[in-house]
């Protein structure tokens, strides 16, 4: 940033589609704009801002003298609960109510930056999470570059992307929902990347899974997809060693594409305490979780989460609970308060007894720290975007069990084209997850995907390290977007 004098710094303002995956990545990004001399502004709705005070403490967000904390509203009526909202009305709400709040933000930014007595530059540009589309009018009205980041898989994204050719060719939305389970989403299939001729329609993301072609996600999706081929730039949090082909193909339909990832990784290498204190985590990690596994042997641990959004059925938690029972293998488990649909998640008294003596059951931690800790040895996921980077950072095979969105996608590629996971059935058995869990562990197909993904791992290096790709590719993104509007001295 030595090209940039100081009474010019550029003032970033990052925009995050409110959910936990969402938030993470764009936090990650945020602080590597920080690193480069960039004024963060980050904007939290007013529901997850008090959950982050709820969960990281009254003091968390009280940033840095140039790295500070904004919201506005979500346009939902007022919760205190300590769970992700309804993503149906989230889209909605943000689509149609977050416009006006966000751009009285920046002029306050701004009027604020033009008291003499202020430290803060200007807003100069805004990084906004793709399905936080508005912000591009915001950003058009007062003249400053923008960049959307696109926080799940390029797969994922390329999936998206499909919606409408397949509206044109009648194959969505469904006919019938009968269409789930007859066998038409196995035998449909779709034009895909060079790499990968065919997809099937099962293994795209699920939101057009719907008979009604006026239904909330599915249009709000369309929607977004418009927007991101109008942005002048796009961030991916991947890099090309898993998705290559995805990208190539994506850059016939995309502006500008800017491959920077793993995002966690590279921010990772920022030695800042001040900076790596501010955390992201929407729920009250468990400690007590690093210290369990200190206690177990390398690869010895299976971890399940399913994520921030997953919900099941009382039945499919005690098939799972059953299957890693009679696995007989050591387990870390966590299960927000809100993981069964309708009720809490309380566990069969028969199976916290008998498994009292070789697992942890929790209700958050710091992933990340889990999964890179020696004793982990396998992965019972969702197969959310996050996770999957994180897993394959640690070089950890996985058990896939999607839930929505492009988690199908992702679980796909895992168990396909990467050869690093398996994915087991929706309709979840005991006997399944016991089988399964034993061949990611013990299994030749285990120590198979094992090998696959700690060379994935080595890849993943490759772009994070310094001077690596993801490196070259988010300095171009600074000088050629962000940096636009600023007077080189």
């Amino acid at each position: 940033m030595g090209s940039v004098s100081q009474t010019e710094k550029p003032h970033a303002v990052c925009i995050p589609y409110p959910a936990q995956g969402h938030i993470t990545p764009m936090l990650k990004l945020a602080k590597l704009l920080h690193h480069r001399g960039f004024y963060i502004t980050f904007v939290n709705t007013d529901y997850n801002h008090r959950r982050l005070l709820k969960s990281r403490g009254p003091n968390s967000l009280d940033g840095l003298q140039d790295f500070t904390f904004q919201t506005i509203p979500d346009g939902l009526p007022y919760s205190d609960a300590n769970s992700t909202q309804d993503i149906p009305a989230l889209c909605e709400s943000t689509f149609k109510n977050c416009l006006a709040p966000f751009r009285d933000l920046i002029s306050q930014l701004n009027s604020m930056a033009a008291s003499p007595s202020s430290n803060m530059p200007p807003v100069s540009c805004i990084v906004s999470d793709a399905a936080m589309f508005f912000s591009m009018v915001v950003a058009s009205e007062f003249n400053i570059p923008y960049a959307f980041l696109w926080t799940a898989s390029a797969c994922g994204y390329l999936g998206y992307f499909q919606y409408e050719h397949l509206i044109d060719q009648g194959l969505i939305p469904l006919k019938d929902m009968s269409q789930i389970t007859n066998g038409y989403l196995e035998t449909t299939t779709v034009g895909w990347t060079q790499g990968m001729k065919n997809i099937r329609l099962r293994d795209l993301p699920s939101f057009f899974r719907t008979t009604v072609r006026e239904d909330i996600i599915f249009n709000f999706i369309i929607q977004a997809m418009k927007s991101s081929r109008e942005a002048p730039a796009i961030i991916l949090n991947t890099f090309d060693a898993i998705e290559g082909d995805v990208k190539d193909s994506l850059s016939s339909i995309l502006q500008s594409i800017y491959t920077i990832g793993p995002l966690h990784m590279l921010a990772n290498q920022i030695d800042d305490e001040n900076l790596t204190a501010i955390g992201s985590n929407l729920w009250a990690e468990e400690s007590e979780c690093i210290e369990w596994l200190n206690s177990k042997q390398p690869n010895s641990v299976v971890y399940v989460n399913f994520g921030s959004i997953t919900v099941m059925t009382p039945r499919q938690m005690i098939e799972f609970a059953w299957g890693l029972a009679d696995s007989g293998k050591p387990f870390l488990w966590i299960t927000r308060p809100d993981l069964i649909v309708g009720d809490s998640a309380i566990l069969p008294h028969e199976f916290v007894a008998q498994t009292k003596d070789r697992s942890l059951i929790a209700s958050w931690c710091c992933q990340e720290q889990v999964l890179n800790h020696p004793s982990i040895g396998g992965f019972l996921t969702h197969s959310g975007w996050n996770s999957t980077l994180e897993s394959i950072c640690a070089g950890v095979p996985m058990i896939s069990w999607p839930f929505f969105a492009e988690q199908q996608t992702n679980c796909r590629y895992c168990c396909t084209e990467w050869g690093i996971g398996m994915e087991i059935d929706n309709n979840v058995k005991r006997n399944e997850v016991e089988e399964l869990v034993r061949e990611l562990m013990d299994g030749e197909k285990g120590k198979k995907m094992k090998e696959n993904v700690m060379y994935l791992k080595s890849k993943a290096e490759e772009a994070y390290k310094p001077g690596g790709f993801a490196y070259k590719q988010l300095d171009k993104l600074i000088n050629e977007v962000l940096l636009s509007n600023i007077k080189k001295v």
